[in-house]
C-alpha cells in the first residue's frame, strides 16, 4: 500500500495558508459583526467615538459556540481590570489562527503551544501569561496528549500495536490533539503518514472521540482532560475506553499517553502596545482562582509565562514549522555562528571538571564518613547491654546485636532471615499459644505507631522462658515509608525477683502491723470476750443448781442452754475474726464485698470504740459492685483508717465523737469508701508527709499503718488519699476497681 498523506498540507514556511484554504472571509465575517456590534453600542452614547473593541484570538478546538460560552466571562473580566478598554473574544479554528495572526485582526491570541511556537518564530508574539487548567480542585499548568481505543478492543497496548489502523486525531496543528501523540509513535518506529491503513483529522476533540466510540476509526488522540470532561457531561463513560502506552498518574491526574507540555499561553501580538499588554498581564496573574470567569473557562487563574522549549524541542524531531526547512549546515557555518557557545562550553567543560574533581573528592569523604558512622552503628550495638533486632514487613529478623545473642542463647545466624515471632514470641507464659495478629512488634510496623511493653515472656534457644520489657518502634525509608520496626528489650528477671521479695517483705511488715494493732487492741478484745465468757459460766452455774436441786423444769432448762449457745456463738465470733485479721495472707485474690470486710471489722472495733465514747455510723450502699482484692489485707486498711480516727477523736474534748463508714459505687469502675472523723483534724505540717513512713503524731506509734494502707490499696490498682481541710476532722477515702466479674452475677 502507497503511503498515505494527509487531507490538508502543513502551511508553508512563509506563513502563507495552503491552497484551497479560505479562512479570512470567515474571519472578517466575526470581525465585520463585532464592528457592528461596537457601532450599535457606540450609538447609545452622546460622544460617538468609543474605541474598537480589544480582540481576543481563541483557539476554537471544541467549537465556536463552546469556545464563546467559556471565555466571553474572561473578556467581561478583563473589561473590569483593564479601565477604559472592551475585549470581544473571537473563535478561531485551526486554518484561521495564521492569518489572523499574520493580517493583524487580532490583539492578543489564545491558543495551543504548538500554534504559539510557530506564531512565536514567524510572527514574533510573545506570551505574556500561562493558564492553571483546573483539575478538580487543584491547578495543573501542564498537559498532554491521550491515545485511546474502545475497551473491546483487545491486543492494543503499546503504540507498536497501532500499525495498520484506522487512527483518527484533531487536527495536524493541534499540539495534544495530534502532535505529541506522533512524538510517541515516532520514538515508537512508527510514521502516521506512512504505517496507518487511513490517518483522519475530525477537526474538534469531541468528534475524535465519538468517531472511536462509534467503531468509526480503530482509535484516536485528543489532548488530556478532553475524556473526563465528556464524562464528567454524561456523553461517553470511561470505562467504553482503552488506554494506549498510558503513562503513571501519580502526580497528573489525567489519562495521558505522552510527556506533558506547558499549557495554553495567553500572548500579545507584534502591532499590540507594550503598555496595554503590561495592564492585561497583571489583570490576568491578579484573578482569583474561583473567580467566575475562571469556573466558566474551567481554569484556575493563571501563571507567570512558562518555558515552551520542550515545544520547540518536540517540532524540531518532527521537522514541523517552523523547522521543516533543511538546508546544508556545515561545520564552518556552526563556528561561525556559535562561536561564543563554543567556547561558552569549553569553559563549561573546563568548570564540569573542576566540580567533577570536587564531587567525587566529596564522595570519597563522604564513603569514609560513612563507613565511620557504620562502625560506630555498629560498636553502639555491641556495647548496649539491652537486647536490640530489626524487623521487616514479613516479620523476619534483619539484624541482632551481641546482647540478643546472649540472652537469647540464639546466634545471629540462627535469628537473621527467620520470623522472629515464631522463634521468641510464640507461645504466653502460662504456655498457651500467642497469635501472630496479636504481637506488638507486627503491630508497631501496620499501624506505624510506637509500642511499649512493660511485662512480656520472651523464649530461649533452650526452651526456657524469661521475663522482659521491650519498645517496639517502626523504621522508616527516605521518603517515610515503613520497612519494619526495631525492638529494644531487656531481661527483668532480677526486677521481678527483687518485686517478689519487696512484695513478701511488704506482707511480713503487714503482719507485723496487724500484730501489733491487735496487742494494742487486746485489753478491749479481752473485755468483749470475757462478757459472753462470763454469761456463759454464771449461766451454766444456774442450771446446774437447778438440775441438783430437782426442781428444774425442762423448758427453764432449756432457754436456759439456749443463753449458753449464744454467748458462745459471740465469743466464738470475736475469736474468729480476731483469728483470721492476725494470719498471714494468701497472695490470691477473690471476689468480696466491701460491705461484709467493713461489718466484720467492726466487730472487732466496737470494744475500742466504746471505751473512747465514739458512736460508730455505717452508711453502706445496697448491691455495690464487688472488688477483686485480698481480704484481710482491705480489713487491714479499713482498721488502720478507723483505729486512727478513734484515737484522734480521743484528744478532742467538748465535741461529738462520731465515726461514719460510708460506701458508695463510683460508677461503673469503681467503689469509694470513706471514713470520717469529728476530731481536730491534721496539720498542714503533718498533712504533707501524712503517708511517709516512720511519721506519726502519736507517742508510742510506729508510723507505718498509713503507709502500709496505702501501699496495700495501689496494689490493688485503687487510690487512698485524705480529703478534708486541715482543722475540720479527718476525713480519708480510698477506691477499689470493679471486676469485671460483676456483669456474669
Amino acid at each position: 500500500m502507497p503511503p498515505l498523506r494527509p487531507p490538508r498540507t502543513p502551511r508553508s514556511t512563509n506563513g502563507q495558508p495552503s491552497a484551497g484554504r479560505r479562512p479570512l472571509p470567515r474571519l472578517l465575517f466575526l470581525v465585520l459583526l463585532l464592528l457592528i456590534g461596537s457601532g450599535t453600542t457606540a450609538a447609545d452614547h452622546d460622544s460617538g467615538d468609543q474605541e474598537p473593541p480589544i480582540l481576543i484570538g481563541v483557539l476554537s478546538h471544541r467549537g465556536a459556540s463552546a469556545t464563546l460560552r467559556s471565555w466571553q466571562p474572561t473578556a467581561r473580566y478583563l473589561d473590569r481590570a483593564v479601565p477604559g478598554h472592551r475585549f470581544e473574544i473571537v473563535p478561531l479554528d485551526f486554518d484561521e489562527v495564521d492569518p489572523a495572526v499574520k493580517f493583524g485582526q487580532v490583539d492578543f491570541l489564545l491558543v495551543n503551544p504548538g500554534i504559539y511556537v510557530n506564531m512565536e518564530v514567524r510572527y514574533r508574539v510573545s506570551r505574556i501569561a500561562t493558564i492553571n487548567n483546573l483539575v478538580g480542585t487543584r491547578p495543573y499548568n501542564v498537559f498532554g496528549g491521550v491515545v485511546f481505543a474502545r475497551a473491546d478492543r483487545t491486543g492494543l497496548n503499546r503504540f507498536e500495536d497501532l500499525k495498520g489502523l484506522r487512527f483518527m486525531a484533531v487536527d495536524e496543528t493541534s499540539l495534544g490533539g495530534f502532535q505529541m501523540a506522533w512524538g510517541e509513535m515516532k520514538k515508537a518506529g512508527i510514521d502516521p503518514y506512512r504505517d496507518f491503513e487511513s490517518l483522519q483529522f475530525g477537526g474538534i476533540h469531541d468528534r475524535v472521540v465519538l468517531a472511536v466510540l462509534n467503531g468509526d476509526v480503530d482509535a484516536g488522540t485528543v489532548r488530556t482532560n478532553i475524556l473526563e470532561r465528556m464524562a464528567a457531561a454524561g456523553a461517553i463513560h470511561l470505562s467504553d475506553f482503552r488506554i494506549i502506552g498510558q503513562r503513571a498518574r501519580t502526580e497528573f491526574p489525567f489519562y495521558h499517553s505522552t510527556r506533558l507540555y506547558p499549557e495554553w499561553p495567553f500572548s500579545k501580538l507584534r502591532h499590540t502596545s507594550n503598555q496595554l499588554a503590561q495592564k492585561v498581564a497583571v489583570a490576568l496573574l491578579n484573578m482569583p482562582p474561583d473567580h467566575e470567569a475562571a469556573r466558566a473557562g474551567h481554569y484556575a487563574g493563571w501563571t507567570v509565562p512558562l518555558d515552551y522549549q520542550p515545544v520547540h524541542d518536540l517540532f524540531r524531531e518532527l521537522r514541523l514549522p517552523p523547522y521543516d526547512v533543511r538546508t546544508p549546515f556545515t561545520l564552518a557555518d556552526a563556528v561561525r555562528k556559535y562561536w561564543y557557545w563554543l567556547l561558552s562550553a569549553l569553559a563549561f567543560l573546563i568548570v564540569m571538571a573542576l566540580m567533577t574533581t570536587w564531587v567525587a573528592r566529596l564522595n570519597r569523604e563522604l564513603k569514609r564518613s560513612q563507613r565511620q558512622l557504620e562502625q560506630r552503628h555498629e560498636l553502639i550495638l555491641n556495647s548496649v547491654s539491652d537486647g536490640i533486632y530489626g524487623v521487616d514487613l514479613e516479620g523476619n529478623s534483619t539484624f541482632v546485636n551481641p546482647a540478643m545473642e546472649e540472652l537469647t542463647g540464639w546466634s545471629a545466624r540462627e535469628l537473621i532471615g527467620r520470623n522472629q515471632h515464631e522463634v521468641l514470641h510464640h507461645t504466653c507464659g502460662d504456655g498457651t499459644p500467642y497469635p501472630a495478629d496479636k504481637c506488638p512488634v507486627y503491630q508497631t510496623f501496620r499501624d506505624n505507631k510506637p509500642r511499649f511493653v512493660e511485662d512480656d515472656m520472651f523464649w530461649k534457644k533452650d526452651g526456657t522462658p524469661f521475663p522482659v520489657e521491650y519498645s517496639s518502634t517502626p523504621i522508616r525509608n527516605e521518603k517515610g515509608e515503613t520497612m519494619g520496626s526495631v525492638v529494644v528489650f531487656r531481661d527483668i528477671s532480677a526486677r521481678k525477683q527483687a518485686e517478689e521479695v519487696s512484695r513478701r517483705h511488704q506482707a511480713e511488715l503487714a503482719h507485723v502491723a496487724r500484730l501489733s494493732t491487735m496487742g494494742e487492741m487486746a485489753s478491749g478484745i479481752a473485755h468483749e470476750l470475757n462478757q459472753p465468757l462470763t454469761a456463759i459460766a454464771t449461766n451454766a452455774h444456774a442450771c446446774i443448781r437447778m438440775l441438783e436441786s430437782g426442781k428444774a423444769q425442762r423448758e427453764q432448762c432449756a432457754d436456759v442452754m439456749e443463753r449458753i449457745g449464744a454467748q458462745a456463738e459471740r465469743a466464738g465470733e470475736i475469736i474468729r475474726h480476731l483469728r483470721q485479721f492476725v494470719r498471714k495472707e494468701q497472695p490470691q485474690r477473690e471476689l468480696v464485698d466491701l460491705n461484709d470486710l467493713i461489718r466484720e471489722v467492726l466487730v472487732l472495733l466496737k470494744p475500742e470504740a466504746r471505751q473512747a465514747g465514739v458512736s460508730v455510723h455505717q452508711d453502706l450502699q445496697q448491691d455495690i459492685p464487688r472488688v477483686m482484692a485480698q481480704h484481710i489485707q482491705i480489713d487491714q486498711v479499713i482498721l488502720n483508717l478507723a483505729r486512727n480516727a478513734i484515737e484522734a477523736m480521743g484528744e478532742a474534748d467538748g465535741r461529738e465523737r462520731r465515726l461514719t463508714i460510708r460506701t458508695r459505687s463510683g460508677g461503673r469502675n469503681a467503689v469509694i469508701v470513706t471514713v470520717a472523723d469529728t476530731g481536730p483534724g491534721l496539720s498542714e505540717e503533718v498533712r504533707s508527709h501524712l503517708f511517709d513512713p516512720f511519721v506519726t503524731t502519736k507517742s508510742n506509734g510506729m508510723g507505718l499503718g498509713l503507709s502500709i494502707s496505702k501501699g496495700i490499696i495501689e496494689a490493688h490498682d485503687g487510690n487512698l488519699y485524705l480529703d478534708s481541710e486541715a482543722g475540720s476532722g479527718a476525713v480519708f477515702r480510698f477506691t477499689l476497681p470493679v471486676s469485671r466479674e460483676n456483669g456474669d452475677d
